[in-house]
C-alpha cells in the first residue's frame, strides 16, 4: 500500500506503485485468456515486425516521414494546450471547459508544429489523438497488421510531452507504444468512488485529481484509490491491455512520443442501463429503493445465490438465460416502454 502522506510529499512515490505484470502472447487463444482475465496485462512482442515501429526507433523524423508518405491529405484530430498548463491534459477551474482545445488540422502542418515545438522552454503542448488510421491511412493497416483484433480500425495519438488526467474507456483497449516512452497508472473500475470523476455530460470524463501532485486536503478518498493502483511503464514495442472500465492516468514520458492503439469490446446497452437507473431508482423513497437494490442484486449480478431453481426453465422468461431471439424481444420492450412515457 502507498502511504498516502509520502504521496502528497513525493509525487515520485506512484512510480514505486506495484508494477503491472508483462506476458509474451503465442497467440489468439492465450491473448483471449488474457482479455478473459480482466487484469491490465504488458504484452511483449506482439508487433516487433511493424515498419512503424522500425520507424519510430529510428527517431521522429524518421517516422513523421513515414507517416507524411501514408497520408492522403484528410484532416486530423489535433488537441493543443496552452504552455501554462505545462502538458496538462485536464478541466479547467470551473469543470465545464478544459486546458486543451480541439480542432481539425492538416496532418503535415501538425507533424511541423510538433517538430517546431519540441524542446522549447515555455511552448504549448500539441498532440494528435484518435486519428482512425484505417480511414486517413489505409496503407498503415495493410502494413503494420494486429492478427490478435482482426476488423478493429487502430488510432494514432503523437505529440509532445503531456500528462492525461485519469478517464476509463467502455472498451478493451490495446494501446502499441512505438515511439517515446508512456507511464500508465491504473485504477479498478471499482475505484470510481474514490476518483472524484468530473460531470459526464461534458465528455471526456475525466478525475480531478492530479496523481503527479494530489491534493489529499481537497480529495481524501483518493488516498484509498492510490492504494489500489498500478503502475505500467511501457518502452517503443511493448503495448499494454486494458480491460474496459480500468481508470488510467497516462504520462507521456519523452518530447516526442507515437502509440497506437485498438478499441473493442464495448457495448452502449450497460451505460443506457445506467442513466435508466438514475431515472428510475435514485429519487425513490428508501423502502422502495431497497426493493429494487435486493431486485437487482438477487437477478442482474447473481449475488443472493440460486433464486430460480423453483421456476421450471421455459418459465423463467426474462429472468433465466436470454437467446438471442428473447434478448431482441425484451429490447423491443424497452424501446416501445420507453416511447410511451416520453
Amino acid at each position: 500500500m502507498v502511504e498516502p502522506v509520502h504521496l502528497a510529499r513525493d509525487p515520485a512515490a506512484i512510480d514505486s506503485l506495484a508494477r503491472v505484470a508483462k506476458r509474451t502472447v503465442t497467440g489468439a487463444e492465450d491473448f483471449a485468456a488474457i482479455v478473459a482475465a480482466g487484469e491490465p496485462v504488458i504484452v511483449q512482442r506482439l508487433f516487433d515486425t511493424w515498419p512503424a515501429l522500425a520507424a519510430g526507433m529510428q527517431g521522429s523524423a524518421t517516422l513523421d516521414a513515414y507517416f507524411r508518405r501514408l497520408d492522403r491529405g484528410a484532416p486530423v484530430p489535433v488537441m493543443e494546450a496552452p504552455a501554462r498548463h505545462k502538458g496538462q491534459f485536464a478541466y479547467g477551474p470551473d469543470l465545464r471547459e478544459f486546458t486543451f482545445t480541439k480542432r481539425q488540422a492538416p496532418l503535415g502542418a501538425t507533424l511541423d508544429r510538433i517538430e517546431s515545438l519540441s524542446g522549447q522552454p515555455d511552448a504549448p503542448t500539441v498532440a494528435i489523438q484518435m486519428l482512425r488510421l484505417d480511414q486517413a491511412m489505409p496503407e498503415f493497416v495493410e502494413h503494420n497488421p494486429m492478427p490478435l483484433l482482426p476488423g478493429i480500425g487502430p488510432r494514432l495519438w503523437l505529440g509532445g510531452a503531456m500528462h492525461t488526467r485519469t478517464h476509463n474507456d467502455r472498451d478493451h483497449n490495446l494501446a502499441c507504444v512505438i515511439a517515446g516512452r508512456r507511464r500508465f497508472v491504473l485504477f479498478p473500475p471499482d475505484q470510481v468512488g474514490n476518483l472524484y470523476i468530473g460531470p459526464p455530460d461534458n465528455p471526456p470524463t475525466l478525475s480531478l485529481v492530479d496523481p503527479e501532485a494530489p491534493d489529499l486536503a481537497r480529495f481524501p478518498r483518493y488516498a484509498d484509490a492510490i492504494a489500489t493502483a498500478r503502475v505500467a511503464f511501457l518502452e517503443p514495442g511493448e503495448a499494454l491491455f486494458m480491460p474496459r472500465y480500468w481508470w488510467h492516468h497516462v504520462t507521456s514520458l519523452d518530447p516526442y512520443n507515437a502509440m497506437v492503439n485498438y478499441w473493442w469490446g464495448g457495448s452502449e446497452e450497460p451505460n443506457d442501463a445506467f442513466l435508466t437507473a438514475l431515472l428510475a431508482f435514485r429519487d425513490l423513497p428508501p423502502g422502495e429503493r431497497d426493493y429494487w437494490r435486493e431486485m437487482v442484486a438477487a437477478y442482474v449480478f447473481a449475488e443472493r445465490g440460486d433464486v430460480l431453481s423453483h421456476i421450471p426453465a421455459l418459465l423463467q422468461g426474462s429472468l433465466g438465460p436470454l437467446s438471442p431471439s428473447a434478448r431482441a424481444a425484451l429490447r423491443r420492450q424497452l424501446r416501445a416502454a420507453s416511447l410511451k412515457s416520453s
